[in-house]
């Protein structure tokens, strides 16, 4: 292990002594169960004890007045002072917007800079890092968020994302830390794939290394567990990571990456840059070592994106083509057929339209209900509507509530605008709600519009808040409907048809085939679970990498294949060219 030179012992160099590490074993990863299954839901009835620990660290967050977040660059913090041109920006409560949660330092050109360059420089060390320590890390991170840190980052994600606690519960600790040990599970995987066949005296073998650069990680508000997948899946594979969060969840994100780096995540690793979009995303994309971009968000913002790449590939500006890998948005559908199990499919439509404020990507958007159950189907929603009024999820009133409020003032007035246009519109027609309110917080009455115009535009454009369009169509037209779902948007999200007669199930999932990349026989459009439903979809929605299965990873990797041979030759000649 070592050479000697004048009786003195020379070592090697950490990245010599990293690699020979790496191969004194072959581990596998530990075979409890909650390293392989899903982790556990708690269900947070009334009496559950649960409730007092949440509150507790609601107060936490808040009583102490506005947390001050700064930029993390290798491993060091840096807050605004006035002298550095830094500005700060706060995050409010979306359900009470008086209640600043958060003071966020808003990174400049130069923070920037340092941050790529802090990535550059880490990421030898961190790629050379046997695969055992980086899962160590993600695990640890997976168990302290289930045990230590659970119910603060509840309280993050509910303050700063206005969900209630069982939406927050599923988010932030459920999904989250099935991203971290399942990524686990699947790299364990991926690296035990190595070529099939070999030929005698020579050893063909498989190595994953990481991207040759850096990976820009740009995160949704909506989810917290995205963002964790967002930064943690290449992190994961020897990666180092540039990670701009969203303004509107701030909170939550720095809280994970404090707790990422109790996990031993090593610094530099990954880089916290909250600050403006344009700014952060023009440094990081002038980049020569720039090598993926990791994306939820809008598709406009993700098709400009794009299209920078593109040309700055045109330009020669990177010394690889980039890995683009986003998921952006949906017009996710819900068709019924008239044997359809009523009770079931209004309940699923309510969930898949209205919790989490319809703020999912996968939210069910437009709905196709035939004439001759619409009116009992429509009975039946209000009914179940009218129990439900969005409220402050995180206060002591509104702990219970089914519905929080939009994200944000800019979120609130689309929302706004869009059910005040349809109320001038003759072919829409208000079926319930429309009602919204900014005064406290940001809240939207669940909203049910019925368009008499198939291609009409609430049937094309997502508003990614709690409106529903729905159209009735004649029972006589149901395989009509086909081509009006598959050609009405640009979208390939998600859709569901809820029928009990087997052969329209097999009509409809054969027709509806590109129509969504996940798609649901009897169950809302919602709700992917990691390991179980691979997430995604296709043509404006995303380049459909399947977020929770092993796929993604291997879009962090470049894989190189090394030949060795054993065997000598003693002639150039082949056995042809003899006589």
């Amino acid at each position: 292990m070592f050479k000697r030179s004048v009786g003195r012992s020379v070592a090697l160099s950490p990245v010599i002594i990293a690699n020979s590490r790496r191969y004194i074993a072959q581990f596998s990863i530990p075979k409890s169960p909650l390293s392989i299954k899903n982790e556990t839901t708690k269900d947070f009835t009334k009496k559950s004890v649960d409730w007092d620990f949440l509150k507790e660290a609601i107060l936490t967050l808040t009583d102490a007045g506005p947390i001050e977040i700064p930029i993390v660059i290798n491993g060091n913090q840096f807050f605004a002072n006035g002298k550095d041109g830094r500005k700060t920006l706060s995050q409010v409560n979306p359900a009470n917007h008086r209640q600043v949660l958060a003071n966020v330092t808003q990174s400049n050109e130069k923070d920037v800079s340092d941050a790529i360059e802090a990535a550059k420089v880490s990421k030898a060390k961190w790629m050379n890092m046997p695969f055992a320590d980086r899962s160590a890390i993600f695990l640890k991170a997976a168990d302290l968020i289930t045990t230590k840190y659970r119910y603060k980052m509840l309280a993050a994600t509910m303050l700063g994302q206005g969900k209630n606690v069982f939406q927050a519960e599923i988010d932030c600790i459920t999904e989250l830390v099935d991203f971290f040990r399942f990524n686990v599970k699947y790299a364990e995987q991926l690296y035990q794939q190595q070529p099939l066949e070999t030929s005698p005296g020579v050893w063909n073998r498989a190595e994953y290394r990481p991207l040759e650069g850096f990976v820009y990680a740009v995160t949704p508000f909506n989810f917290t567990a995205i963002a964790g997948n967002l930064v943690g899946a290449p992190a994961l594979m020897g990666n180092t990571v540039v990670w701009k969060p969203s303004a509107s969840a701030a909170l939550s994100n720095y809280l994970l990456l404090t707790i990422l780096e109790e996990a031993g995540l090593p610094k530099g690793v990954v880089n916290f840059v909250p600050g403006d979009p344009n700014l952060v995303t023009d440094v990081v994309l002038k980049d020569e070592l720039f090598s993926a971009l990791h994306f939820t968000g809008s598709t406009d913002v993700f098709k400009s994106l794009y299209s920078k790449i593109s040309n700055n590939v045109s330009n020669d500006v990177y010394r690889d083509f980039p890995r683009i890998v986003g998921e952006t948005g949906g017009k996710n559908f819900h068709l019924i057929h008239k044997s359809a199990n009523l009770k079931h499919a209004v309940a699923s439509a309510v969930r898949g339209a209205f919790e989490f404020q319809g703020q999912k990507c996968s939210a069910l958007s437009r709905l196709y209900v035939p004439k001759s159950i619409w009116d009992d189907f429509k009975q039946e929603m209000v009914d179940i509507l009218n129990e439900i009024s969005p409220a402050n999820c995180s206060a002591a009133e509104g702990l219970h509530s089914f519905m929080g409020p939009v994200i944000h003032e800019p979120s609130f007035q689309k929302l706004a605008k869009a059910i005040e246009d349809a109320k001038s519109d003759p072919e829409l027609e208000i079926v319930y709600g429309g009602k919204y309110n900014n005064s406290k917080g940001f809240f939207i009455q669940p909203t049910i519009i019925k368009a008499t115009n198939p291609n009409h535009d609430f049937l094309q454009k997502e508003f990614f808040g709690p409106i529903l369009s729905v159209y009735i169509y004649e029972d006589a037209d149901f395989s009509s409907m086909f081509a009006k779902i598959d050609k009405t948007t640009k979208y390939g999200l998600t859709g569901s048809v809820f029928a009990n007669d087997r052969e329209i199930i097999r009509q409809t999932e054969e027709a509806l085939r590109y129509s969504a990349g996940n798609f649901y026989i009897n169950d809302k459009c919602t709700g992917a679970v990691v390991g179980q439903q691979w997430f995604g979809g296709a043509r404006m929605s995303g380049t459909n990498d399947k977020a929770g299965s092993g796929n993604i990873l291997n879009r962090f990797v470049s894989i190189r294949n090394i030949k060795e041979n054993f065997l000598e030759l003693n002639d150039y000649k082949y056995p042809s060219n003899y006589r």
